[in-house]
């Protein structure tokens, strides 16, 4: 019985050997990592309360033994870092990276293959990777599957999208975790391209609340040269395993060591406000890849857009079946009448964004080839250089120039991938030739080498090509329907937008959820910023087509709002200008509220309910507010003690009225000015689908 007890203690003090940890700088992240049974695990805890249950490790190869399991712990080093960088544009002047770190080297004795995880332990979260070491056992590999897991402790709410390699152009839905099977097909919505893959499958970065008040965020930083992960949901146990995308053959990843996975990132707080607030993201991102950035700047922009978008007007110049580039005569056809983007057009869009300061036109349909666009799996289907007869090229550059705006390229692709890069250099230098610095690149459609998707490994890889190779031509890019962000734009910060999200455009399509803009901030934003076009003054889409029936489900004043919390250094007046010109009271906020920031608060924060965030003009002491509320009327209570102490402020307020509604009266909406300081404190009233935004402006 002695030899037996001696025994199980001898057992147990070897397993317990093996037990590891690490705590984050503040002390209030534990991070427990352990090797049992030969399967690597971890553990995470905030303040004592577990975060994530113990959750295993690993991954699953394809014709060869996976680096699931037979692991024993070889060395353990740990180490600490800290520093303070700035970013060429931000939230915030300065951002602390500051870990508690640690790598653990797991040797796989059957095969004598070495895989190490590197964890590292923020004061907000967790971020961890697999890394692959030079070696002679392990050099090319194919992933058959990432098994890496996220143990929930309980049924939480989530707020959370379908998992689908094409598209995040889906509303959110809020629910439980174990409800997610049975809301799946109608959270499933049609889209222009779509590949859904599980009754419980879900998309990062995906926001969760416990019963008893923890926030949690589930995201991955840096993909490059890998596949996009989604999470696949146990309902049963509710354990999440990550789900990779997979390219047309079915695998998930081509590697050659040495190599490594994106993060996987875990930030947990008892506040909302810092999941917001977190820049873990960001922090697991290599530094700036460029020694001069000072071509990159924020951009503000109107655009030929909206009024296509619903309806009202056509990209296409003609309504031919068939268009051949270098083949069709375009003097020959006769054209629609309702093309955009034709001179004089644009022309009076130059015009009216000279005369209220912004940065630039973005003219879409401007190109040879939107007939027959979509839907074809066309293979050359734009040049990116060859104006319609209506557009004339020159004549606009120059005006422009002339009015010291420019003109913003639109590059759509239809999904063919490889006719773009064909053509990237010379689309490229076209823009250089013609004063172009900013391009907006669309991916709409199914893509092109076919059999792959949006989401793989080569579509990864081709997005970040496109960014680099811009950087070459000192152009900055805003991708549509790329894969969401994961804080690539801190190494790359010509990446100054994205769309990877269902933005305001389905206002015409049948509309957003007032709930939406809400939840966004929570999920999306947390990779990078996005070009959510907002400033849609006119609500009732059948105003510009009498055949369109959608409405935009928000108020005037929370469509400025947005400017503020939808945080983005690209931000678009989405409107047409003669709506603007209805409104110049209310525009004037638009027109005010900078892209650059030296400092942020979140004010107040619910996800799925409402956010206030107040912004700190770069190089200024002005400061911006705005307030985006759901469907339910509410009352926001905050102080501005973020102002300087002593100074007074001139506050503009633009609010909801009393009577306002985001479907019944949207236009309700009033403006006020008062003296403020830091000891003002605020109460403002939210209408449904409402909100506020405020222009705080340092008294001289």
């Amino acid at each position: 019985m002695k030899k037996q007890f001696l025994f199980i203690l001898i057992v147990l003090i070897s397993f317990s050997v093996k037990a590891e940890e690490i705590k984050s700088p503040n002390g209030k992240f534990l991070l427990n990592f352990d090797v049992k049974e030969g399967v690597p695990v971890y553990q995470l805890q905030l303040n004592g309360k577990v975060v994530i249950k113990e959750s295993k490790l690993g991954l699953e190869l394809k014709d060869t033994e996976s680096l699931l399991d037979g692991f024993e712990l070889s060395n353990t080093g740990k180490s600490t870092f800290d520093e303070t960088w700035q970013p060429v544009w931000g939230e915030v002047k300065e951002i602390r990276n500051h870990y508690n770190e640690m790598v653990v080297t797991l040797k796989q004795n059957a095969t004598e293959r070495t895989m190490l995880i590197r964890f590292r332990l923020f004061n907000d979260g967790l971020g961890f990777r697999y890394e692959f070491p030079e070696q002679d056992n392990l050099i090319y590999f194919v992933i058959k599957e990432e098994k890496t897991q996220f143990a929930m402790t309980g049924d939480h709410k989530a707020f959370w999208i379908p998992g689908d390699f094409d598209t995040q152009e889906y509303s959110y839905t809020t629910s439980k975790l174990s409800e997610i099977r049975g809301l799946m097909d109608e959270a499933i919505t049609p889209n222009a391209s779509q590949t859904p893959f599980s009754d419980t499958g879900v998309q990062t970065s995906l926001m969760m609340k416990t019963d008893d008040g923890l926030f949690i965020n589930l995201h991955e930083a840096a993909l490059v040269e890998y596949s996009c992960m989604h999470l696949e949901l146990d309902d049963e146990n509710m354990v999440f395993e990550s789900y990779l995308t997979p390219d047309a053959r079915g695998d998930k990843g081509h590697m050659q060591a040495p190599c490594h996975t994106p993060w996987r990132t875990v930030i947990a707080s008892d506040d909302a406000a810092d999941i917001l607030m977190s820049h873990i993201t960001l922090n697991l991102n290599e530094p700036c890849a460029y020694e001069n950035t000072s071509w990159i700047k924020p951009v503000k922009y109107i655009g030929v857009w909206w009024e296509m978008i619903t309806g009202k007007s056509s990209w296409a110049y003609a309504d031919i079946p068939s268009v051949k580039l270098g083949e069709t005569d375009y003097s020959k056809v006769e054209p629609n009448d309702t093309h955009a983007a034709n001179t004089a057009h644009v022309k009076m869009h130059i015009d009216f964004a000279a005369e209220h300061g912004f940065d630039a036109v973005l003219v879409e349909g401007w190109n040879e080839g939107w007939e027959d666009w979509f839907g074809k799996s066309k293979d050359y289907v734009f040049d990116f250089v060859t104006p319609y007869p209506d557009f004339d090229l020159e004549l606009l550059r120059d005006y422009a120039k002339s009015k010291g705006v420019r003109l913003m390229m639109h590059h759509e692709t239809s999904g063919s991938v490889r006719n773009y890069e064909r053509h990237l250099d010379q689309a490229y230098q076209f823009m250089v030739d013609n004063g172009y610095n900013s391009v907006k690149s669309g991916y709409v459609g199914d893509i092109i080498p076919r059999g792959e998707t949006h989401y793989g490994q080569w579509m990864v890889n081709h997005y970040l090509y496109a960014v680099k190779k811009a950087a070459d031509y000192k152009i900055m890019v805003n991708a549509h329907e790329a894969v969401r962000p994961t804080g690539l734009s801190r190494t790359y910060p010509n990446l100054i937008g994205n769309e990877s999200a269902r933005g305001t455009e389905y206002e015409s399509f049948g509309g957003n959820s007032p709930d939406h803009t809400t939840i966004l901030p929570f999920t999306r934003l947390i990779g990078g910023p996005m070009d959510y076009t907002p400033g849609i003054f006119e609500t009732d889409i059948s105003k510009y087509n009498p055949d369109n029936t959608s409405y935009v489900r928000s108020t005037i004043a929370r469509q400025l709002a947005l400017y503020v919390t939808m945080y983005s250094p690209l931000q678009m007046a989405a409107d047409l200008p003669e709506t603007y010109n209805k409104y110049l009271d209310a525009f004037q906020f638009i027109k005010d509220v900078p892209l650059d920031w030296d400092d942020t608060k979140v004010l107040e924060a619910e996800p799925g309910d409402y956010i206030t965030y107040a912004r700190k003009e770069k190089g200024s002491d002005n400061w911006f507010v705005g307030r985006t509320n759901d469907e339910e009327a509410r009352t926001s209570s905050i102080k501005l003690d973020f102002l300087t102490p002593g100074k007074k402020y001139i506050a503009t307020i633009y609010s909801d009225k009393k009577e306002a509604h985001y479907k019944d009266n949207p236009k309700a909406y009033q403006i006020k000015q008062k003296t403020v300081s830091s000891n003002t404190k605020l109460k403002q009233y939210c209408a449904p689908g409402g909100g506020y935004a405020i222009s705080i402006i340092e008294k001289k």
